[in-house]
């Protein structure tokens, strides 16, 4: 009897840490770096002389965080070139 009582017991606990665990682990609510809207892309930006330059862009919503040049990823341009891009997609980062 002593026996089966304890082996209830040990059971009731093993349960009770199941279920800890369970909810603990897999029943969290998302934090806000899990729903945030971070990206990257590249772009190639031009100054006045067409010298243009390859960047990682890193935006979050429509925030700019960083911008870093691609090593080597560059181009000067010849001094009639035109950007056939639009103003607003020269212009615009995130």
């Amino acid at each position: 009897m002593k026996r089966i009582i304890t082996l209830i017991i040990l059971l009731l606990i093993l349960a009770g840490a199941i279920s800890f665990l369970y909810f603990n682990s897999f029943n969290k609510n998302p934090s806000g770096a899990i729903i945030s809207n971070k990206y990257s892309y590249t772009k190639a930006i031009c100054d006045k002389s067409n010298y243009c330059q390859d960047n990682v862009i890193v935006c979050e919503d429509n925030k700019t965080i960083s911008i870093n040049p691609i090593t080597g990823a560059a181009v000067q341009h010849l001094p009639n070139w035109q950007d056939p891009r639009d103003k607003e997609t020269i212009e615009k980062l995130c």
